[in-house]
């Protein structure tokens, strides 16, 4: 039988609703990811752009349309208002290809990039802003009842102008639950730093090791590779934080945050606020991360100029 990771759905492959028979154009592949392949669609009815996601086990797919669902359910609690997360879904149904149904949603579709992608591109400054949107967003979803689980930064889209999405909600938990999809690099669990229990401070743990993986991603990596499984623990996270300049801005926040003391992500929020108010060194080192040998290019051409002037004028 062919599954879905062997399907061949090129630009221009039409998908058809089996229920609901919308149609839905294929544009190009958005990405894919452990439970499934996202396609940018132009649907056929209102010609408006989407991203349609298939699912490579439709158990999984159905657990994320449920909570997708329960979204739209609390509609009308205002952190998720805010959050515009109830209108994500748009359709949900089956495509019949190759002798199999394939189970589909479709949701609004999020321009931007991967949060990774975006910090390396536009630079490091632009973490503090980001961030904070990142925990605000965060901040939405502890306040209706969940936790977002699986955070990492292929699962944030970050815009030009900084604003934040969160996608793929296939990790998303409701709190006091277990966390049903992580990936390990982010997990306290995978650094026995805490359960895998659904609460506020799984995520703000989370977005810590994001940013250690943005700013250090080969001392992480050489990290989580070295030694025995049961040895992984949160001191070993601190001194990494502790001897990186990267990470200086952020230092005491993190270690905050890998150690469980911010209740939830507003606490967490309001903390990351105050790094904003704060003269950032972070800036001073873009600045003066212009090369030594330029910098001694310029005063001397300053030196000669003053130099060529000053005997012009006196002849």
């Amino acid at each position: 039988m062919t599954t879905l990771s062997e399907a061949s759905f090129p630009p221009g492959t039409v998908i058809t609703g089996k229920w609901n028979r919308s149609r839905y154009t294929i544009r190009k592949l958005l990405g894919r990811g452990a439970n499934g392949v996202v396609f940018l669609v132009q649907r056929g009815e209102n010609g408006k752009h989407y991203a349609l996601k298939m699912g490579f086990d439709p158990v999984d797919l159905q657990s994320e349309i449920n909570v997708l669902k329960s979204f739209q359910l609390q509609r009308n609690h205002e952190a998720l208002r805010q959050s515009g997360i109830p209108s994500y879904l748009k359709d949900v149904d089956d495509y019949a290809v190759r002798g199999r149904e394939i189970p589909f949603y479709v949701m609004r579709y999020v321009q931007g990039e991967a949060l990774h992608h975006f910090i390396r591109r536009q630079g490091a400054d632009w973490t503090l802003l980001v961030g904070l949107r990142l925990l605000q967003k965060l901040g939405q979803l502890h306040q209706a009842g969940w936790v977002f689980g699986d955070l990492k930064p292929q699962n944030v889209l970050v815009s030009d102008y900084g604003h934040v999405e969160l996608i793929d909600y296939g990790g998303v938990t409701s709190i006091g639950r277990s966390v049903k999809q992580f990936t390990e690099w982010y997990d306290r669990g995978y650094w026995n730093a805490g359960s895998r229990t659904a609460d506020a401070s799984y995520d703000v743990f989370a977005f810590a090791l994001l940013l250690i993986h943005i700013m250090e991603a080969d001392a992480l990596k050489a990290l989580a590779a070295d030694g025995l499984p049961q040895l992984r623990n949160v001191n070993q996270l601190v001194r990494l934080v502790e001897r990186s300049e990267r990470l200086a801005p952020f230092r005491h926040w993190i270690i905050r945050a890998l150690r469980g003391q911010f209740q939830d992500a507003g606490v967490a929020a309001k903390a990351w606020k105050e790094l904003m108010e704060r003269p950032v060194p972070m800036r001073s080192r873009s600045r003066s991360g212009t090369p030594r040998w330029l910098i001694n290019a310029f005063a001397l051409s300053v030196i000669l100029l003053i130099g060529v002037l000053i005997y012009a004028l006196r002849f």
